[in-house]
């Protein structure tokens, strides 16, 4: 039986007493909801708050309890932020120093009938890790913050593209479970293609005496007793006619309900039989045999307090993930292992989740062994049964940090984390999960004395192009996956505008900058311009031609490594999502609106691509059936008079790629200032200009439009009479609840395009027409 201890809860500092407190949650959003702190989001005011992460905190609360009849009682904490000491009725029952854990507690002797008080105190995350960091030895990191010393979410302590707000709390469910006889202390479903093993593990609360165990699927039963003194059995099941469950785009994510039984304990979730290996040259993920293109989001903490991301933003977060044409999300190595529900939606939709374990570009002591092993078990054992989950990843940056980042001189004879995810992590997977992979980071080229950038075997990041050149150079790699990159763009307007009070905004008002957390970050995003896109003259050019170019840039990189499957089978962008309202490399901000980079790659990751590669246009399948038809080209002048034509028949079988080279008639232009071409395939289409934009001869954009309303908002309606290159419509400026269905559409001379706009606002139609609600690259400035 169990018990929720979620309410009466109060928050005490040295400066604040009897706060009324939420749990799940933490100090800072109780602060916030009680007026105590202005909202951290929000200008500068994160830089007031830093505070909090040094400051001791107790979280208290009362509860009436009377015996149940069962022989014990265990108070069971689902997460505990971070550093804290759990105290019962004046009894300490225990300390913690891991957010990542699950903790239960032996709190039958200290029960009270009738009034009861828990205390939970937390030592200020910054003593704790700087206490750490003494004493073992200070190592390098990105930043100046000592997160490799505690276990808790690293990028709680800042990041490029995250604020620095150190919490405290009970992040995590609380409640008091009762039982008798015997407990299942854990349950490992091993997966196969017809069945399961399950591996249980025994807890008594009195005698040694036998336990019987039942394990039932899909209507097969097996049941065996743990003898006296025994505390494990395996049981195995097989799955008469078994249905698997496949990645989204692949067949059904078809599952069953596994329920495990002992005494009166009982454990039941839905798996899915499927099998998962690596190929680890290729790096190449397959699924019941069949090799799987990953199309995939790099995933961060969703809000800089856990405890707010709740199933039904996970929902709308995971369909902007599918909407844009995603099969796998990467949990990032410098967050959390995510909610019990996150993964259970990725299990219903589809999505497989590569995990990292929550290891992040840093050296970290190898004295944590123990607590990492504690930890690992705890979370294998939990995120197991799930079938979407297809890789435990031991850390993110952290070997090429120790090859490429300068440590090896700074480190001296200190560890850096190398027996963490050679040895522990892969011991425990080994131990516990051996059906499913386990890569000892990223990157890595799959084996300790090979070079991580090596892009001819294992993962690679590719940051050169933020980092230093023109995205461009995409097209230089020929990788076998690529696990991270991309590129910035500022958030949606009306997420800026909420965030940042500057009248007027600029790009480099006081409180953009502040949400610009990388490093000359508004420098690269004019550089990144270079030679595609005009300089902006206003900050409304700024944030539309920024935006633009993020989109282009990720793009250019997504179709670059489609066209080379199968020798390359994956690209991880980074990132689909925010925790704040920033700028970045998300393609959904941090208030949970589409940025113009995810139309983009709704396009450059639909399952059929048409894209200009060099002097050859490629054509990927990445579908189940073969795609035939006729493939048109055509090159044009900017007024759409067709130069030269032609169509061919094309077959492309299913999962493979196409490459046809141009014919001379269609590669080259009689003038490249005023030409371009196009290529289509059914509802594919690519569009290739010969020259770059600021040198295109671009007419000034002319058109007409037409808004109708319709139930839930607009439908506005663009007619070309001139080119429109890139053509945009931001609604938010008007409404910032507004939304739209499309952007980025080039039209040529005479064609239209449709843009609904979801609203509950009454808009004039002028303004949904006007700059800078609508933009387009060849637009009339005003």
């Amino acid at each position: 039986m169990y018990r929720a201890l979620h309410d009466n809860w109060t928050l005490s500092g040295p400066d604040h007493a009897g706060v009324p407190a939420t749990v799940p949650g933490c100090v800072h959003t109780d602060l916030l909801r009680a007026g105590l702190i202005d909202d951290p989001y929000v200008d500068d005011n994160e830089h007031r708050l830093g505070w909090i992460g040094r400051t001791d905190w107790t979280y208290t609360t009362t509860f009436r309890w009377a015996p149940d009849g069962h022989d014990r009682v265990d108070l069971v904490f689902d997460g505990l932020d971070t550093v804290a000491e759990v105290e019962l009725n004046g009894t300490v029952l225990g300390r913690t120093a891991n957010m990542h854990r699950r903790y239960r507690f032996d709190a039958t002797a200290h029960l009270h009938e009738g009034g009861n008080v828990l205390r939970v105190t937390f030592t200020a995350p910054y003593a704790y890790a700087e206490a750490e960091e003494a004493r073992l030895g200070a190592r390098p990191g990105p930043y100046d913050e000592p997160y490799q010393f505690i276990r808790k979410m690293a990028c709680n302590f800042g990041w490029d593209w995250g604020p620095t707000l150190v919490t405290s709390g009970i992040w995590r469910p609380v409640g008091l479970h009762s039982w008798s006889g015997a407990r299942l202390a854990a349950v490992r479903p091993q997966v196969r293609a017809d069945g399961v093993d399950v591996t249980v593990e025994i807890e008594r609360a009195r005698t040694a005496e036998a336990v019987a165990v039942t394990a039932t699927i899909d209507g097969t039963g097996v049941e065996v007793k743990v003898p006296e003194g025994a505390t494990t059995a395996t049981l195995s099941l097989d799955v008469a006619d078994p249905r698997p469950w496949w990645p989204l785009g692949y067949g059904e994510q078809h599952r069953y309900e596994l329920t495990v039984t002992a005494a009166d304990d009982t454990w039941s979730r839905m798996v899915g039989l499927r099998t998962v290996t690596i190929d680890p040259d290729a790096f190449r993920i397959v699924v019941n045999g069949t090799p799987v293109f990953v199309r995939g989001f790099n995933w961060i903490p969703d809000d800089c307090f856990p405890a707010r991301t709740d199933a039904a933003t996970l929902e709308t977060r995971f369909g902007q993930a599918v909407g844009a044409g995603a099969n796998l999300l990467r949990v990032w190595g410098g967050g959390v292992y995510e909610s019990d529900a996150f993964y259970d939606l990725a299990d219903r939709l589809g999505l497989l989740v590569w995990q990292d374990f929550p290891f992040a570009c840093a050296a970290y002591p190898d004295d944590l062994a123990a607590e990492v092993e504690a930890e690992a078990r705890d979370n294998v054992e939990r995120l197991m049964p799930h079938p979407s989950l297809v890789l435990w990843c031991g850390n993110n940056e952290n070997i090429e940090g120790y090859q490429h980042w300068g440590w090896q001189s700074s480190l001296g004879d200190l560890t850096w984390g190398a027996s963490l995810y050679h040895s522990v992590l892969p011991g425990v997977v080994a131990a516990l999960d051996p059906g499913r992979p386990y890569w000892p980071g990223s990157p890595y080229s799959g084996a300790p004395d090979r070079d991580v950038k090596d892009p001819s075997t294992g993962t690679v990041h590719i940051w050169t192009v933020w980092g230093s050149d023109d995205y461009t150079r995409y097209a230089d790699y020929t990788p076998r996956f690529v696990a991270e990159f991309g590129f910035q763009g500022p958030p949606v307007y009306a997420t800026l505008r909420a965030a940042v009070s500057d009248d007027p905004l600029t790009p480099d008002s006081p409180g953009v900058l502040h949400h610009q957390k990388a490093a000359g970050g508004n420098e690269k995003l004019l550089r990144g311009l270079g030679a595609h896109l005009p300089g902006p003259a206003t900050f409304d050019d700024w944030h539309y031609l920024t935006q633009l170019n993020q989109a282009r840039a990720v793009s250019f990189g997504v179709q670059r490594f489609r066209s080379l499957m199968p020798y390359c089978m994956g690209t991880v962008i980074w990132q689909l999502n925010d925790c704040w309202p920033v700028t970045s490399w998300a393609a959904v901000d941090g208030a949970g609106r589409r940025k113009p980079l995810w139309y983009e790659l709704r396009r450059a990751y639909a399952p059929r691509l048409l894209t200009f590669q060099g002097s050859a246009l490629a054509l990927v399948n990445d579908d189940a059936a073969p795609w035939t038809g006729p493939l048109e080209l055509s090159r044009r002048s900017l007024s759409g008079a067709v130069l030269a034509s032609s169509s061919v028949p094309v077959t492309v079988p299913p999962r493979a790629v196409l490459e046809m080279p141009l014919p001379p008639e269609l590669s080259t232009a009689g003038d490249p200032r005023r030409e371009l071409v196009v290529a289509s395939a059914g509802p594919a289409r690519a569009i290739r200009f010969f020259e770059e934009d600021p040198a295109v001869d671009y007419p000034v954009a002319a058109f007409t439009g037409t808004v109708a309303a319709v139930p839930g908002g607009y439908e506005v309606t663009v007619t070309a009479t001139t080119v429109l290159r890139e053509l945009a419509l931001f609604p938010d400026r008007l409404d910032p609840a507004a939304a739209v269905d499309d952007l980025l559409v080039t039209l040529l001379p005479g064609e239209s395009a449709t843009f609904t706009v979801t609203t509950g606002l009454e808009l004039a139609a002028a303004d949904l027409l006007s700059h800078p609600v609508l933009r387009c690259v060849n637009e009339a400035r005003p």
